[in-house]
């Protein structure tokens, strides 16, 4: 998943820096193994700066990563669902963005939500649930272009979390094994799958 690159953080104001720089990292390294020294250093503030605006430290931090990459997702989700009326061509192309994603980054940048939460939730209530909204938003997204589609909102409902955890899974796959492949394969799949409850033509 794509993140503000480097240079733009250089106009954002210093808790936008913040957030974006602990996003990133967190996204590449995991929330254990990112540190506040770390974010500060990158962000270019200072650690007083860190924790004047999260004075709950780094689990504060983590959240409002959390929920920086929730946002980062629905935008790109409503954007690949709107730009083409039939949801499974849509999500074929969704996949496709994601895969050319990951391989710009080296295959570095995979879902910032899912490598955050993994490993903290049970230690960090905050992120598990920022973490659990997100999930839920981005299906409610899927379930509502499915609706319009002529999809019955329950059969909705539950493809929508099939789509979601179909997309995450894929992602992480890709990134692993450093393939487009999972991706692309996952988006054709998940198309023909909604194809099968009349939502859309079949590809």
């Amino acid at each position: 998943m794509k993140t503000k690159a480097p240079h733009d953080l250089e106009t954002a104001g210093t808790r936008e820096r913040i957030v974006r720089t602990a996003s990133r990292l967190m996204q590449r390294q995991g929330y254990e193994g990112t540190g506040i020294k770390q974010i500060s250093r990158e962000a270019g503030a200072t650690l007083g700066s860190v924790y004047h605006f999260f004075p709950g430290g780094k689990q504060e931090l983590g959240t409002a990563a959390v929920r920086l990459g929730d946002e980062e997702f629905t935008e790109l989700l409503r954007e690949s669902l709107d730009a083409e009326p039939d949801p499974a061509k849509a999500l074929v192309a969704l996949t496709a963005s994601l895969a050319q994603g990951l391989r710009e980054s080296d295959w570095l940048d995979g879902c910032p939500v899912t490598s955050t939460v993994v490993g903290t939730a049970a230690g960090a209530p905050g992120i598990q649930q920022a973490a659990a909204e997100a999930f839920a938003r981005w299906r409610a997204v899927v379930a509502e272009k499915l609706v319009v589609a002529g999809i019955a909102e329950a059969d909705a409902e539950d493809l929508a979390h099939t789509v979601i955890a179909t997309l995450e899974g894929a992602e992480l796959a890709s990134q692993v094994a450093r393939s487009e492949t999972p991706l692309e394969a996952a988006g054709r799949h998940l198309a023909r799958l909604i194809a099968t409850y009349g939502g859309s033509v079949r590809t």
